[in-house]
């Protein structure tokens, strides 16, 4: 099998889906998700899989977009409700608060850890002129980077806050990379996209990006898939003008 390379002489930018990307918090949001969907689901379905509903039904989406696409995986449809509802209301809204009041808690106690691989990998890409970019669903996507120490290792975050203000739709439409790209002052042509979940490799597809890496299971329709972020080798060197 060749060796995945991400050849800068083609790129000039790389954009992470930083939620289980650079992030250690897929486990943590995945933990909350189940914890609430299967209170919500007792009697009514199989509980909730951490691995394969996670990934494909709610991780990379918008908190809301989450719990429609799950339920309606179940063939379960719940009330909208109101951004007021209270957590444990049965809800499209409650259940979001539910879930959201839940991670944060953990977040509180546990803190975020970023994966070394991810944190080695940024540092090669900036040291060889490459811009780079962070994004996320969460509303709190900054700040949970900020939190594991790498919110210096990229040039512009785009989450969850920014697609709110900017009327942005979630994954697997590519608004929230091409936002990102286009805050680099990157065309998508050139620019690489680094996602753990089949909705963001999607939207990577979909938005005519140069290289789609998927990190884990979730590869299908990818150009790369790695393990971790360990795998890649970066060849070349951006130049100022190419951008």
């Amino acid at each position: 099998m060749s060796q995945p390379v991400i050849d800068l002489s083609a790129i000039g930018a790389v954009v992470f889906d930083t939620d289980g990307t650079v992030t250690d918090t897929a486990r943590g949001h995945a933990a909350a998700w189940k914890h609430v969907f299967d209170g919500f689901l007792r009697g009514r379905s199989a509980p909730f899989d951490v691995r394969e509903d996670y990934l494909r039904y709610v991780d990379g989406r918008p908190r809301l977009d989450g719990v429609r696409a799950f339920l309606a995986s179940r063939g379960i449809t719940a009330p909208e409700g109101a951004p007021d509802d209270e957590p444990d209301a049965p809800t499209v809204h409650g259940l979001g608060r539910a879930k959201e009041q839940l991670f944060m808690a953990q977040v509180k106690q546990h803190g975020v850890a970023a994966f070394p691989a991810a944190v080695a990998l940024l540092h090669e890409l900036r040291n060889r002129g490459a811009r780079t970019a962070g994004v996320s669903a969460s509303l709190h996507g900054r700040r949970l980077v900020a939190a594991a120490g790498v919110l210096h290792l990229f040039d512009t975050v785009v989450d969850g806050g920014d697609a709110a203000l900017m009327n942005l739709p979630g994954k697997p439409d590519p608004a929230l990379p091409l936002e990102a790209a286009r805050r680099l002052g990157v065309s998508a042509g050139r620019t690489a996209v680094v996602e753990s979940a089949p909705p963001g490799v999607e939207a990577g597809r979909k938005g005519g990006f140069a290289l789609v890496i998927a990190v884990g299971p979730a590869g299908e329709g990818a150009d790369l898939v790695v393990r971790d972020l360990g795998e890649p080798v970066v060849r070349g060197r951006v130049l100022p003008l190419s951008m």
